[in-house]
C-alpha cells in the first residue's frame, strides 16, 4: 500500500476532507493529513479546526501506488491552487502516475488551472466547470468521474461515493464495497 496525502488549506470543506480520511482509514489505508497553511492546525470553511499530521514541506514526493486527495471548499480550493509547493507535488504525482483525487471546487480551481484535466473526463461543483478553461469541454455532470489515475467528484453530498471510488482504485472493488456496506452508503 502506497502513501496517501490529504491536502488541507484554510477554508477546506470539512465533509470533503474528513469523509475520505475516515473511510480510507476504515479500509486500512494510512492517510496523512498534510497542511499547506504554515501550521499544523488548519481551519475549515465552517470554522472547524483540524490537526494535520505533517506540513507540506515534510511530505516526500508521491509515485505510482500513492494518492493525493484535494478537498474543495472556499477559500480552501483557491488556497490549494495558490500553493507552489502543492503544484510541485501535483506535477510529480502526475508524472509518476500516482492517483490524483479532487472534489467540489478543487477539480476546476486546482487541477484544471494546472492543465491536469486537459483531455480528461471530469466533474466538479455545478457551475465551476466554466472556470476550467480548455478542460470545460470534457466536463461531465456525473457524481463521480474516474479517468485513468484521476478521480473527481461534485460536492460534500458525493464525498462518500468519491471516497469509495478511491478505495476501489487503491485496494480493489471488494474492499470498496465492504466499506460502503459498513457505513450504509446507498447504492447509486
Amino acid at each position: 500500500m502506497g502513501q496517501v496525502y490529504l491536502m488541507l488549506a484554510d477554508g477546506f470543506e470539512e465533509v470533503e476532507a474528513l469523509t475520505p480520511a475516515d473511510y480510507l482509514q476504515r479500509a486500512g489505508i494510512d492517510v496523512k493529513l498534510v497542511s499547506i497553511s504554515g501550521g499544523k492546525t488548519v481551519t475549515g470553511a465552517h470554522g472547524i479546526p483540524v490537526s494535520a499530521d505533517i506540513l507540506i514541506n515534510e511530505a516526500p514526493p508521491l509515485s505510482a501506488g500513492d494518492a493525493l486527495l484535494l478537498p474543495g471548499g472556499l477559500p480552501g480550493a483557491s488556497n490549494l491552487a495558490a500553493s507552489a509547493e502543492l503544484e510541485l507535488l501535483l506535477k510529480k504525482a502526475l508524472d509518476d502516475f500516482a492517483l490524483i483525487c479532487a472534489i467540489c471546487a478543487a477539480p476546476a480551481l486546482v487541477l484544471a488551472s494546472k492543465g491536469i484535466l486537459d483531455g480528461r473526463r471530469w466533474t466538479c461543483y455545478p457551475g465551476l466547470e466554466k472556470e476550467a478553461g480548455r478542460a470545460k469541454d470534457s466536463w461531465l455532470p456525473d457524481r463521480v468521474v474516474v479517468d485513468k489515475n484521476i478521480i473527481t467528484s461534485r460536492a460534500a453530498g458525493t464525498a462518500g461515493e468519491w471516497s469509495i471510488k478511491i478505495i476501489e482504485k487503491l485496494m480493489g472493488a471488494e474492499v470498496g464495497a465492504k466499506i460502503a456496506r459498513s457505513v450504509l452508503l446507498p447504492e447509486i
